[in-house]
């Protein structure tokens, strides 16, 4: 694998949602972004927010409706004008046209950066809620929120903070109710399914374990 990838890659294939519009300039380059939607085998959608430069932009024609695929890393932000809030967006690192059926895969090798976090669900499934930090270049870091069901669940609540974990899932979306000073207002929240994960390092929990 390229070593742009090595810690942090993303391959999506879905349905152009919108036009590309301006998002940001950073670094000398104008970036635009577009919703990408990606279809589960359930039949539900996730809608992806894809960032790209103008100049690869430039390099492949979208139209809205067009199945593509793109290749890129997940990268976040803190969006201070909504109270710090967390955005997670794929930075597009490769756009082709496609007649691929719709995939959604991610691999993110990094640092248990908060104390995971067990819990059960309503429907009384167990569910471990995990903060990945992943290093990109200049120094910086991407913190990614991860769930992991069942099983796999119980062993990550046993990992230590600084424990280095390797996963591979899907990035999904998830809309919720938030209570604001003006009243409830829908949001977006973002995280990685995990399907499969390992702890790299052997750091562990021992009062998890009895």
């Amino acid at each position: 694998m390229d070593m742009i990838y090595e810690n942090n890659y993303t391959r999506l294939c879905g349905t152009l949602a919108g036009a590309p519009a301006y998002s940001h300039t950073g670094r000398g380059q104008v970036f635009y972004s577009f919703p990408l939607e990606v279809r589960r085998l359930s039949g539900n959608t996730d809608t992806v927010n894809i960032v790209v430069s103008r100049e690869r932009l430039e390099q492949t024609e979208l139209c809205e409706a067009e199945h593509i695929a793109v290749a890129g890393q997940l990268r976040t932000f803190n969006n201070r004008r909504e109270g710090a809030k967390l955005v997670i967006t794929v930075l597009a690192k490769e756009i082709e046209l496609c007649d691929e059926p719709d995939e959604n895969t991610v691999r993110l090798t990094g640092a248990l950066c908060k104390e995971p976090n067990l819990r059960i669900t309503p429907m009384g499934r167990d569910i471990c809620d995990l903060m990945l930090a992943v290093n990109r270049r200049y120094g910086r870091s991407d913190y990614l929120p991860c769930i992991c069901w069942g099983l796999k669940a119980r062993e990550a609540a046993t990992w230590m903070v600084g424990t280095q974990v390797k996963l591979e899932g899907r990035i999904q979306s998830r809309r919720y109710i938030k209570m604001t000073e003006d009243g409830p207002v829908e949001r977006t929240a973002f995280e990685v399914s995990v399907i499969q994960a390992e702890a790299v390092t052997a750091a562990l929990k021992t009062e998890a374990l009895q």
